[in-house]
């Protein structure tokens, strides 16, 4: 009767709490969800079993391991032999050494593991708790980096590497965590809240593990230390795990609250997936066993951060507020599809758009409008801080809107007709949001300038109607964003109420990584698909490359980007070499003499052009390809209009090394100086400044 009546209290303390973070439907769903029937293993997991007999095997070891990955024990030997097994299954691209500290363990723990060949095993005399088992693995360790595990998990692809991703790529990262999940597949923990009372909950239990609220990388008050990497250097300065919450609890918020004293962030990763089979090691009475100092860990935990929980949220505050507590705001972008920066140039642009936006402090989700993102896709989008709604767990964005608009600080919708679909839905379910019209280009510029090469009047009449067109949707945002002042000061000549903006491409700055000599050949970047780029690619097989093989009979020029395989078939060309889409365009751009944009028409900045300039590789390119990008001809790119042009400038860069290196000198200024991703930034603060 007494278990009875603590467990009623537990369960009505747990009713409560989710009533105040999610509401009557949040904690209904997520009453279905815990009772929800499911087999007791997600065998998509492919976890290790328990009861298979014990053979020794060896795991990875380096004796300069970039990560030491320690893993305390105390009994429950079975599940300690699967976690190692998951292990030595799965490795990892970076070296790593497995410390297991024995905790004094009441079975046969220490003389099994003994066995393994590469395990560092570690032994207490006593039994020191989980605290003080994990301060004495990092004592011993060697890595830059420390990994606590629990025995009690098992790890699946990417769970260290992915980790590791999180410090290569926000600097500000002190500590970055797993995504946890059940045996059952459903999502554990993807990062932890403490509220201001040091209450503390453990955001996505039970959902499923793709969901996509949790699939993007994102700062959170703690992580897990079932899965918790830390800098070596970092946990010994801040003082490893605080004794005080011996044998175990609240040690990881602490040492979180610690890492965020010190300046810098704490990271869920959700790349990294590590299975843990919660309560083993520590059980699930909270009055019993190590369980029982959850309550009185937490009184400490108070005491200690007393000034630092008061920027905490509220206890009770909605969970959906208590997420973005430390977030500016939301905001919605929609292209046409999930960007992927191998593709195009505006696929390149908005990747960058939406990393500047999460290192400004935005929330940021993002909607393909044709509904489809890969996990590859997600995955990237994730490392940057954004939320991808796809199928199946987006039916329609109008119906979205309704539900979430009130929630939204900004919108920005990416091409005409993007943006010609939603404007007027988010006027009415958002009309508190900024909305912006991200053109990516004019539509309408391009297609007069086809219409002009071609002289076809039937294109010349739907440039006309496409004018028409984004010049309405011009005038309904509250912000037009243009690539080039040219396109900028056409707007507002067609536009002069509306509010313009240049946000132009964003390249990092590679710089020149190979001198003039040994260079050759020329290359060009851009997909057949976008029409500019498949008439300068018929105009190279057609007449340039023809002019310079006269010239220089041993040259060629590699196309690198999608290519139907019927335009392969047309332009057999001697000399042209056509590479499809490559997942690297460094190889090229560090190894040929130059590249070339020989566009026609089109509109925009050319993202080929800054391309190859953020890597020093002068370019040689018509006029109309540089438009809006600042450069002059023979000061930082060399023009040409005909065949016999670009020959001409060829030969010039060939012979002379001094012109070669004066261009490439000049090109990363360019790229540095307009567009890199600080000019973009301030465009972006000046047009959110007022949202939030």
């Amino acid at each position: 009767m007494s278990w009875r009546l603590k467990r009623l209290r537990y369960l009505l303390q747990r009713l409560r709490g989710s009533l105040a973070l999610r509401g009557w439907r949040g904690t209904l769903a997520r009453v279905r969800q815990e009772f929800e029937h499911r087999p007791a293993t997600d065998e998509s997991l492919a976890l290790e079993p328990l009861d298979v007999p014990f053979a020794p095997f060896a795991l990875p070891t380096s004796e300069t391991p970039a990560v030491s990955v320690i893993v305390p024990v105390h009994g429950k030997l079975a599940y300690t032999l699967a976690c190692l097994r998951s292990i030595a299954r799965h490795g990892a691209a970076a070296s790593f050494e497995v410390i297991v500290v024995d905790d004094a363990s009441p079975d046969a723990s220490a003389a099994t593991l003994a066995r393994l060949d590469g395990l560092r095993l570690l032994s207490n005399q006593r039994n020191l708790g989980f605290i003080g088992s994990c301060n004495a693995g990092a004592e011993a360790a060697r890595g830059d980096y420390l990994l606590f595990l629990n025995n009690d998990t098992q790890v699946a692809p990417g769970w260290l590497d992915g980790l590791l991703a999180c410090f290569a790529e926000r600097k500000d990262c002190g500590i970055a965590g797993s995504r946890l999940v059940y045996p059952d597949g459903r999502l554990q923990e993807a990062g932890g809240l403490v509220f201001t009372d040091g209450s503390s909950w453990n955001t996505g239990r039970f959902e499923e593990r793709d969901t996509p609220a949790y699939r993007y990388r994102r700062e959170t008050d703690y992580v897990s230390g079932a899965a918790l990497m830390i800098p070596r250097e970092l946990f010994r300065r801040v003082g490893g795990f605080d004794t005080r919450y011996a044998p175990a609890y609240y040690e990881d918020a602490d040492l979180a609250f610690a890492v965020r004293q010190a300046g810098l962030r704490v990271y869920y990763e959700p790349s990294s997936t590590v299975i843990h089979c919660e309560g083993i090691s520590a059980g699930t009475d909270l009055d019993a066993g190590m369980k029982r100092y959850q309550s009185i860990n937490q009184s400490k935990f108070a005491e200690k951060w007393a000034a630092a929980l008061r920027g905490q949220p509220p206890a009770g505050t909605p969970l959906d507020r208590a997420l973005r507590w430390r977030r500016r705001g939301r905001i919605l972008v929609v292209d046409a599809m999930t960007p992927d920066p191998t593709r195009d140039s505006g696929s390149l642009r908005l990747c960058a758009i939406l990393g500047l936006l999460d290192a400004q402090g935005w929330s940021v989700t993002f909607v393909p409008d044709d509904g489809r993102a890969s996990e590859a896709e997600i995955r990237a989008l994730g490392a940057l801080g954004t939320a991808v709604l796809g199928r199946p767990w987006l039916a329609a964005l109008p119906k979205w809107l309704a539900e979430h608009g009130p929630e939204l600080h900004a919108v920005m919708l990416c091409r005409h007709t993007v943006a010609g679909q939603y404007a007027s839905l988010v006027r009415r379910h958002a009309p508190q949001a900024r909305l912006i019209f991200d053109t990516v280009d004019l539509h309408f510029l391009r297609e007069q300038r086809a219409a002009e090469l071609t002289g076809n009047a039937t294109m010349a009449r739907q440039a006309q109607a496409a004018q028409r067109s984004e010049l309405a949707i011009v005038e309904q945002c509250d912000v037009t964003l243009v690539v080039s002042p040219h396109e900028r000061d056409l707007l507002r000549q067609l536009a002069p109420r509306a509010r313009v903006e240049v946000l132009s491409n964003i390249h990092p700055v590679h710089g020149r990584r190979q001198p003039h000599a040994g260079r050759r050949d020329l290359v060009f970047i851009g997909g057949y698909g976008h029409p500019p780029n498949a008439d300068a690619i018929r105009w190279i097989a057609g007449e340039i490359l023809p002019a310079l093989r006269t010239a220089l009979p041993d040259i060629r020029v590699h196309v690198l980007g999608d290519l139907p395989d019927s335009a392969r078939a047309e332009l057999q060309t001697p000399g042209l070499e056509l590479h499809g889409r490559v997942p690297d365009l460094s190889p090229w751009l560090d190894g040929c003499l130059a590249s070339i944009a020989p566009l026609r028409f089109g509109a925009g900045v050319k993202g080929k052009v800054n391309m190859a300039m953020s890597y020093g590789l002068p370019v040689i390119a018509t006029g109309l390809a540089v438009e809006g990008m600042f450069l002059e001809d023979g000061r930082d790119v060399l023009l040409a209009d005909s065949p016999a042009e670009f020959v001409k400038a060829t030969l010039r860069l060939q012979q002379s090394a001094p012109t070669w290196l004066t261009l490439s000198e000049a090109s990363l200024a360019n790229v540095e100086r307009h567009f890199s991703p600080t000019a973009a930034q301030e465009t972006l603060r000046s047009v959110l400044a007022e949202t939030e």
